[in-house]
């Protein structure tokens, strides 16, 4: 009789979930209608009580299907960190964008949900390197605001993206075919997550420069040679994130297409040549395209994706009602197929456009900054953010060869989540800078207008049309 009940409320549940989502991916859009402030911040809390509700519901489900009394513990530091996330960001940077930080939470809601169902043990390290990351985070904005320095430094995020992969190629042990991450005692780290991000600051300052046909050969150079060691890796994921930021970053800089056009070219005679050079990519593109042929090998993965996904259907089957955890690696590779099939389809349709909120808050901040510099680091964290959503949703989906690349601030992973976390911390600090750049030139505004009315010899500094102010 209880476990009916239970069942039940478990079901009941998963509708709520959906539901929920809905209205806060549905406000993550209809927020950009809003004009006045209170309108705006009533829009925020309603996402906030919805992303809090969420929460609530899929822990208590874990609870009631688990009785781990350790979950409502862990439930409780969540609740406190993303509360403190919440009040402290408010509150010290009154300019940051309020719908980035909602959805950073969100990712990050729906992230501890789903790792915590599958392995607790990594949920506890995740939570644990969320905390430290959201540290550096409400650090960051600060650096990105205050220090010109950040601006001149282009050679050097080359020489450091450049020399940490090298490292990675000649130190790194070999995990699951490729070389990722390095080992200090028991603490493991992948710096190409955190070489994405110096990448575009390197590319950004080298583009910025780019006076001549000579800087930008300089430039692509460069950046051939960070994708070239990744190829050699076998970090492909990586290699071609770093690719295509580079073009669009590029063509945004030049405005010259047939430069984009010479780069696309060149991508697809080099991936041509490293299909017949690399053993292993000929292997996953024969698994891409017919898994079901080496189903036992190395399809499995893939096929046992394929199945949670159409299992889920668009309600999905409800939490610790699928089998999420028969995918190799789901937790990293696969998280995507993990919620469709326990939350539904309605539900991973949602979480792909709250990504899409942020990746055009990305850009949009990207196209309203004046310092070309900033520009280009705006855009190319959009790019690298969208590049990897597309890469891990569509290798889930067989849209596109596996790759191996997490879904950010979703997926297990500590050095994507803390690199993730860092990446919006520069974009906020990007915002804030684009909202004092509007300050300033309201102020200058202010003035001349001032300037205009006491040049009539009205003493006020407003002249009779000045009421209106007063």
């Amino acid at each position: 009789m209880i476990a009916n009940l239970i069942n039940l409320t478990v079901q009941i549940s998963r509708y709520l979930i959906i539901i929920l989502m809905v209205i806060y991916t549905v406000q993550s859009y209809t927020v950009f209608r809003q004009t006045s402030v209170s309108a705006k911040e009533y829009v925020f809390l309603r996402q906030n009580v919805s992303m809090f509700f969420i929460h609530f519901i899929a822990f208590a489900m874990m609870f009631l299907k688990t009785m781990n009394m350790e979950l409502l513990v862990f439930y409780g530091a969540q609740v406190i960190f993303l509360l403190a996330t919440l009040i402290f960001f408010r509150n010290l940077y009154p300019k940051a964008s309020r719908l980035l930080i909602n959805n950073m939470c969100m990712l990050l809601t729906i992230g501890f949900i789903m790792v915590t169902r599958l392995s607790y043990d990594q949920a506890l390290r995740q939570f644990k390197i969320a905390v430290l990351g959201m540290i550096l985070a409400l650090i960051i904005p600060i650096i990105i605001r205050k220090v010109m320095l950040i601006t001149k430094m282009s050679w050097a995020y080359s020489f450091v993206g450049i020399g940490l992969l090298g490292l990675v190629l000649v130190a790194a042990q070999v995990t699951n075919g490729a070389k990722l991450s390095l080992s200090i005692g028991s603490f493991s780290f992948q710096p190409s997550e955190f070489v994405k991000i110096i990448f575009v600051f390197a590319v950004a300052g080298l583009l910025t420069e780019a006076k001549d046909f000579r800087r930008i050969v300089i430039a692509t150079a460069l950046a051939a040679v960070h994708v070239l060691i990744l190829v050699v890796s076998k970090d492909l994921g990586s290699a071609l994130i770093f690719f295509v930021t580079y073009l669009v970053m590029l063509f945004v800089a030049t405005r010259n297409p047939f430069l984009v056009l010479a780069g696309v070219l060149s991508g697809v005679l080099a991936a041509v040549a490293a299909y017949f050079l690399f053993s292993h990519i000929r292997v996953r593109v024969s698994i891409w395209r017919d898994p079901f042929a080496d189903y036992s090998g190395g399809g499995y993965q893939i096929c046992q994706s394929l199945f949670s996904i159409g299992a889920g259907g668009w309600f999905g089957t409800g939490l610790y009602q699928g089998s999420p955890t028969a995918i190799p690696y789901v937790e990293q590779d696969m998280m995507f197929s993990a919620i469709v099939e326990e939350l539904g389809s309605i539900f991973g349709v949602c979480l792909i456009l709250v990504c899409m909120s942020c990746f055009i808050m990305f850009i949009n901040i990207a196209m309203k900054l004046t310092n070309r510099f900033y520009r280009l680091v705006a855009l190319g964290l959009g790019i690298t953010y969208a590049a990897q959503i597309f890469l891990t949703i569509g290798g889930g989906m067989k849209m596109i060869p596996l790759t191996g690349v997490t879904l950010p601030l979703v997926s297990s992973g500590g050095s994507s989540v803390l690199s993730t976390l860092m990446m919006f911390a520069i974009v906020q600090g990007l915002y804030m800078l684009r909202r004092d750049e509007e300050d300033k030139d309201e102020e200058k505004r202010m003035e001349e207008f001032q300037r205009q009315y006491q040049g009539q010899g009205d003493p006020s500094g407003y002249g009779a049309a000045g009421d209106q102010y007063r």
